[in-house]
């Protein structure tokens, strides 16, 4: 039987996790479809996933469409959970983006659509709400192309928009309309096609087309477009055939080597860790031992496959599916397992731009809540715990305030801990000025450290990490030691010259020099004599900041592209918030009634104008958000009180790592 890995993914409130309950309803799954309001859908299975009535983790329901095992993944829509929705994307062959027929194409629908072209996934769109009042067809397909791709055919004709009797007719092989809406769109990508059009149009049948259809939607060419409501059932028959027709489903290579992508980890009752992993190839069985994370490696101890709505025990997992692992403790997302290679690029989405300090209500409870974070960090990366010993605070990174309140939710509930927030701040970035060196030398003044530590620091481009490269030989001394300086490198690059990340840099070892080991006659190891990994963990902080000083860096700041949709006559108001908030606008695209303004505004500034802006627009304004770029930081430099034993002062640095205070 042939496997489909599925996502659904929408803005908020688009009603993908209703179309998830319909499609299980329809593959006979379920009894009655759930409901998102009254808190009784599959997917959303947390606590304040149906109190809230949204989705904020990833779900796996699987069902069966003919010969196609469909395992699905139901993704959040709220932009705070958009970390959910990059795990799940490197274990998709396919995608179902929703959007709402009355509120149209919305901002995070965009994000979405940009990243599944970025990383060729077949999708499928499907317009939901058809019954609502206010329901659009012709103006939504006109969106569609303006904002997310031309390369889009209706597959069908939308009747009684707005209407509980909405409905969808698939368009046929008597349709010639759109049977030359495919020829115009297939030849786009199609030379062959063109020219076989243009010799003998009867020579395209239309099966050869629909088989074309598919192949360009399975090569993320084009984008059919669907109608239809969740609620009521309009257009799913016809989205469940496109499913099984365009999106591609395989068998899988069971036969070999054993390659997944773990996507998931949560824990179960007993506190023990799950990971959810989806196979590329072979199989694992109960009590394989699995190498992952570079050298770690442990014992399979039980194994749960997704089958038609249920999560049932078996003996093993295999090429396709996606199952539920027990007993690897030491399991992160984003391991790959097996042969490498199988795990997706990531980073599809902006890393996260707010962060605070986050604070135990019961002093006693300051243990348990760095477990507890310890664990949500299993399950969310991107949270990022940041800890500050010298003032021993903890901070979590945030994409908004709805991410604050689930976290202190979720404390609560689960492990029974009241927490208070910080105001949120923003994250900025440095990015080095120029190239900057510096070097100290073993035995001599001022290094106290048996150790002898060259660096240059040169800018890198953008998004490509922090690299540690040597100009030593690489028996110059012991590779313990090498390894030494390149962790700590990493380690202080987390904290520039104002406090702020560098995430982009070469670093380059240029000396190197070590005590070997050695001790007084007939005595031990004297470590006061030799050098050890200590020395040169000390020592890379001082000579890497004096390097990083010379080198001189700038801070950014993360800037958003936003479009607000504003009563014409509430502009001039608008700009003025704008002009406040460090706003910079566009000129704004005028009409009669509504009007568009789009520009960019600060990150740190998002929030307030959400706030301000019901009383500007009178409650008519709608905001369209999304992290754009960093750019310099203008007028006084934000700094960001250090958590390390501060190396930009050596002398209190000294005192601290010796242990003299």
């Amino acid at each position: 039987m042939r496997t489909l890995n599925l996502g659904i993914l929408a803005h908020v409130d688009a009603g993908k996790t209703s179309l998830t309950e319909r499609l299980l309803y329809a593959a006979g799954v379920i009894d009655e479809v759930g409901s998102v309001d009254d808190g009784s859908t599959q997917t959303d299975s947390l606590a304040l996933e149906r109190q809230r009535g949204i989705t904020i983790k990833s779900a796996v329901v699987s069902f069966a469409i003919d010969d196609v095992t469909v395992n699905l993944i139901d993704t959040p829509g709220h932009p705070d959970f958009i970390a959910e929705v990059e795990r799940a994307l490197s274990v998709l062959d396919g995608a179902v983006l929703v959007i709402s027929a009355v509120e149209g194409v919305q901002a995070q629908t965009r994000v979405l659509m940009r990243t599944l072209q970025r990383l060729r996934i077949p999708t499928l769109i499907f317009v939901n709400k058809l019954d609502r009042r206010g329901a659009q067809a012709a103006e939504l397909l006109k969106s569609i192309a303006d904002r997310l791709s031309a390369d889009f055919i209706a597959m069908g004709e939308p009747t009684s928009l707005g209407d509980r009797d909405a409905a969808f007719t698939p368009y046929g092989r008597d349709d010639a309309g759109f049977t030359f809406a495919m020829i115009d769109l297939l030849a786009e990508h199609d030379d062959q096609l063109l020219a076989t059009y243009v010799d003998n149009e009867e020579a395209l049948s239309y099966d050869a087309l629909r088989t074309r259809l598919a192949e360009q939607t399975q090569r993320a060419l084009v984008h059919p477009v669907y109608f239809g409501s969740a609620i009521t059932g309009a257009g799913t028959d016809a989205l469940i055939a496109g499913i099984r027709e365009l999106l591609p489903a395989s068998e899988g290579d069971v036969e070999g080597p054993v390659s997944g992508s773990v996507f998931k980890v949560e824990r179960g009752p007993a506190g023990e860790k799950i990971a959810f992993v989806r196979m590329f190839s072979g199989a694992i069985r109960t009590r394989d031992r699995l190498r992952f994370h570079g050298d770690k490696e442990s014992k399979v101890t039980a194994i749960s496959v997704f089958d038609s709505g249920s999560v049932l025990t078996r003996p093993e997992v295999s090429a396709g599916q996606i199952g539920k692992l027990w007993g690897l403790g030491d399991i992160q997302i984003g391991d790959a397992i097996g042969i490498e290679g199988s795990t997706a690029e990531s980073g599809y989405f902006a890393p996260p731009t707010l962060e605070t300090v986050i604070a135990p209500a019961r002093p006693s409870d300051k243990g348990n809540l760095q477990v507890a974070l310890s664990q949500l960090a299993e399950q969310d990366p991107l949270i990022n715990l940041r800890q500050d010993d010298i003032r021993q605070e903890t901070f979590v990174s945030l994409y908004g305030e709805v991410q604050k309140e689930v976290i202190q939710t979720t404390l609560a509930s689960e492990f029974g801990i009241d927490v208070t927030f910080r105001e949120t701040t923003t994250i900025c970035i440095e990015r080095l000025d120029g190239t900057g060196a510096a070097v100290e030398f073993n035995k001599q003044d001022p290094n106290p450290f048996l150790a002898t530590i060259g660096l240059r620091v040169e800018p890198a481009p953008l998004n490509s990490g922090v690299t540690f490269k040597l100009e030593v030989e690489l028996g110059s001394m012991p590779y313990a030691f090498i390894k030494a300086v390149e962790e700590t490198v990493h380690e202080t690059m987390r904290q520039g010259v104002h406090g702020w990340q560098i995430p982009d840099a070469t670093v380059v070892m240029t000396h190197s020099g070590y005590s070997a080991r050695q001790s007084h006659a007939h005595a031990v190891f004297d470590k006061s004599m030799s050098s050890t990994a200590g020395d040169f963990r000390n020592l890379t902080p001082l000579v890497l900041m004096t390097a990083l000083q010379e080198a001189g860096t700038t801070v950014f700041e993360p800037m958003h592209r936003f479009q607000l949709d504003i009563p014409t006559d509430t502009v001039r108001g608008v700009l003025a918030a704008l002009t406040r908030l460090r706003a910079i606008p566009q000129v704004p695209a005028l009409g009669s009634e509504t009007s568009i303004l789009e520009g960019e505004i600060p990150a740190a500034a998002v929030y307030q104008l959400e706030q301000h802006l019901p009383g500007l627009s009178r409650g008519e304004g709608v905001l369209e958000s999304a992290f754009e770029r960093y750019q310099p930081v203008t007028g006084q430099l934000p700094n960001r009180p250090r958590t390390d034993n501060d190396p930009l002062n050596r002398r209190e640095y000294l005192l601290h790592v010796l242990r003299r205070v």
